[in-house]
């Protein structure tokens, strides 16, 4: 039986981007808004944060945000993010801090999943095996060396495993080398898959549209993960979660049923 209480989605910055970095081939030239999730997991068993966003200092601060989004190696515009978007902040509004925490699950290591680490680095750390090795051998620059680089508690493995009752991990390599969504039994309702970026989209799920960026080229292994998780939606009766859909961001910021 699970033990999941609540599931908070937090909106901790958005980004505007060319649409072929989240669907491959397909709209160069396009721009679209792109929201940058975070989802916070209550449990009878402690707090999982399930991303954690950018590190807001690299934005605001003129000099980092020069050094790591305005310059010729940066792999993308800079994300527009306020104070109020920090996980601190999120997390302070749900009468919570940081210590609060139990478990930081990050679905891959790039600067808009992971760069917030910083802010809750007293919290054990999971990340698959290969998504920490591919990291820090840059992989591809939407790895920021010192998001990751710090005194951090990880948690590393390679199989699939319950984070806790009626929360799993679900290994979606594509996008990156040790890619992890999150299948999430709800207390009542649907079960609900985090998707990551392993589906930045609903295009993404419903055409079966690998993301533009993928480990080396390997977007054979990004459909592959894209048809699993729809066929464990097909099996568990879940609805999968896009990361960076503003459409999709829009209806669960009106009414959040599946959180109270």
């Amino acid at each position: 039986m699970t033990q999941v209480l609540r599931l908070w989605p937090l909106l901790s910055a958005m980004h505007r981007y060319d649409k072929s970095i989240s669907t491959r081939n397909r709209g160069i030239g396009t721009d679209i808004d792109a929201p940058i999730l975070a989802y916070l997991i209550e449990t009878r068993n402690g707090r999982i944060l399930y991303d954690v966003g950018c590190d807001y200092l690299k934005i605001a601060d003129p000099a980092l945000r020069k050094r790591y989004y305005e310059c010729g190696a940066a792999p993308m515009p800079a994300p527009q993010m306020i104070e109020e978007q920090r996980i601190p902040n999120h997390l302070a509004r749900l009468g919570l801090q940081p210590s609060d925490i139990d478990v930081v699950m990050i679905g891959h290591l790039h600067f808009d999943h992971a760069g917030g680490l910083c802010e809750v680095c007293g919290s054990d750390i999971h990340v698959h095996a290969d998504e920490l090795e591919a990291a820090r051998a840059q992989a591809d620059l939407a790895y920021f060396q010192d998001d990751f680089s710090g005194d951090y508690r990880w948690r590393t493995q390679r199989d699939e495993y319950d984070v806790a009752p009626g929360v799993r991990t679900i290994n979606t390599p594509g996008h990156t080398a040790g890619h992890m969504s999150l299948w999430i039994e709800l207390p009542r309702g649907r079960p609900v898959i985090l998707a990551g970026d392993a589906a930045d989209l609903t295009e993404n799920i419903d055409d079966e549209v690998a993301p533009g960026v993928c480990w080396n080229d390997r977007e054979d292994l990004a459909l592959m993960s894209i048809r699993k998780l729809k066929a464990l939606a097909a099996q568990t009766g879940a609805t999968i979660w896009p990361n960076h859909d503003i459409a999709f961001w829009h209806t669960l910021a009106r009414g959040p049923a599946w959180c109270a």
